[in-house]
């Protein structure tokens, strides 16, 4: 697997296998140490924060060392082969642990544990529960029933659970930016993707929680803000049982989240190119924080390999949407995903993937080979039929074409303001801050005394490398 410019969080490559960690304040020396880690989108992240916020609950505290835990939970990722060998790898690293400590609990959590079930328990030995995304407010049972002996497996998708009601602590947090479920499950059936399968079908939490959730953040000290679902474009609530009550869409949730506070910036993650209405993008125009950036996966430039991944939209119908964005939000920074290799992929077909990355001209991208996974329409349906030679072959050519566009964009920054909301130190020197700007390009540029972390400030770029602006403070 290659990728290229991990710049946003929701794909954050160094991320994947984190503990995750925060002190319980109402934790005393009796309290049962939980140790938790995720693989996979920034939705796993997420439903991390929401395990830990029910566990709170039920007096656990959160470790960053398994061999000290009394409940180990590995929330999992299905999307991809190499993420489901991880998973597996790293349980047989908690084999020790657990024979040293025989009342230790071991769960997987997440869409692995959904697709696998209870073949999870016949193949590791060592796994006490499985627990699919929906089932999380059934942990403090399944464990109960765990330490009586039993071994567990509750992986019920829902047609309701949004955990709307819950509260998530934010572990791991800057305490700066936060990121805010906004929906669960996916309608879409892409023929490559186990989502639907694994986080059911698609529910919207309510309008008044979410912002609700963005204005508690923004008390509590945020000033960012990532509005989360698996396509965002498709959300909409409407509260039961009124029937003259607007149905809410995301153009409307944006402006709502948005007005919470000017000093809120307001991010969201993904994008359906299918969905994306021009509504969604006036909005964004409109309100200064929402920032201009827009995750639009492409996978295929070939209208015939979108229609074999079931995309529900061509190639003429993505250039379309790309083109509003460029009328509508003249200054909006753009990502993609690229899928090489999919099933009866031919040359043309990867030409034609090339010739849009020419058009479009990303910010960066997330590129990958094909994957099968098992119980997917693709696998189901089609043959993966292009030798991995030339699945790699060809990835090459679109990560050496994405390498040389991420930095022309980059370059055309250089020589221009931006404002960016300083998010921490750099990761190479405490002498240097780093934040993101409005197209969401990293930004690192040296620590000025009278400026702290979670200030906005406005930077000059200057110097860029293909990842990175880099610049100083003006006033």
């Amino acid at each position: 697997m290659l990728e290229l410019n991990i710049q946003s969080k929701e794909h954050d490559e160094a991320r994947q296998g984190e503990a995750l960690l925060l002190k319980n304040d109402l934790s005393t020396n009796d309290s049962r140490k939980l140790y938790i880690e995720s693989y996979g989108c920034q939705m796993n992240f997420a439903d991390s924060e929401i395990v830990a916020s029910i566990l709170f609950d039920y007096g656990f505290e959160t470790t960053g060392t398994f061999n000290d835990a009394d409940v180990i939970f590995i929330n999992t990722c299905s999307i991809r082969e190499n993420a489901e060998q991880r998973v597996r790898k790293r349980l047989t690293d908690f084999k020790t642990a657990k024979s040293q400590n025989p009342g230790m609990i071991i769960g997987v959590l997440g869409c692995m544990a959904e697709r696998l079930k209870s073949k999870f328990l016949e193949e590791e030995k060592l796994v006490d529960l499985v627990v699919g995304p929906d089932a999380y407010r059934d942990l403090p049972n399944l464990i109960a029933k765990v330490e009586e002996g039993s071994r567990e497996v509750n992986v019920l998708l829902s047609r309701e659970e949004t955990y709307a009601d819950i509260s998530p602590v934010r572990l791991n947090s800057n305490g700066i930016t936060a990121f805010i479920s906004i929906m669960r499950g996916c309608d879409n059936m892409c023929s490559f993707c186990v989502v639907p399968f694994t986080r059911g079908r698609e529910r919207s939490r309510s309008a008044e929680s979410i912002v609700q959730e963005a204005r508690d953040l923004f008390e509590a000290g945020y000033r960012e803000v990532t509005l989360l679902g698996q396509n965002v474009d498709s959300y909409k609530y409407k509260a039961d049982g009124k029937e003259n009550e607007a149905v809410i869409t995301f153009a409307d949730l944006l402006a709502m989240v948005a007005d919470v506070d000017p000093l809120l910036r307001v991010r969201f993650s993904t994008s359906h190119p299918k969905d994306l209405t021009d509504d969604v993008l006036y909005t964004i125009a409109k309100y200064p924080n929402i920032c201009n950036n827009i995750h639009l996966p492409i996978q295929s430039g070939s209208s015939r390999v979108l229609d074999l991944m079931n995309r529900t939209y061509t190639r003429e119908w993505y250039i379309d949407r790309i083109n509003a964005i460029r009328r509508i939000v003249p200054n909006c920074g753009i990502s993609t995903d690229i899928i090489s290799g999919f099933c009866t992929e031919t040359e043309q077909d990867h030409e034609d993937t090339l010739s849009i990355m020419d058009l479009v001209q990303y910010d960066y991208a997330y590129m990958f080979t094909y994957s099968e996974r098992p119980g997917t329409l693709a696998a189901k349906r089609l043959e993966d039929d292009v030798s991995e030679e030339v699945k790699k072959r060809r990835l090459t050519e679109i990560v050496s074409k994405q390498r040389g566009y991420s930095l022309k964009r980059l370059e055309n920054q250089l020589g221009k303001t931006h404002k960016v909301l300083i998010e921490g130190f750099s990761k190479r020197s405490d002498q240097d801050f780093c934040g993101r700007n409005d197209q969401n390009s990293m930004v690192v540029f040296p620590v000025v005394d009278s400026y702290k972390i979670g200030d906005y400030v406005t930077v000059l770029g200057e110097t860029c490398t293909s990842a990175t602006l880099i610049g100083k403070i003006i006033e």
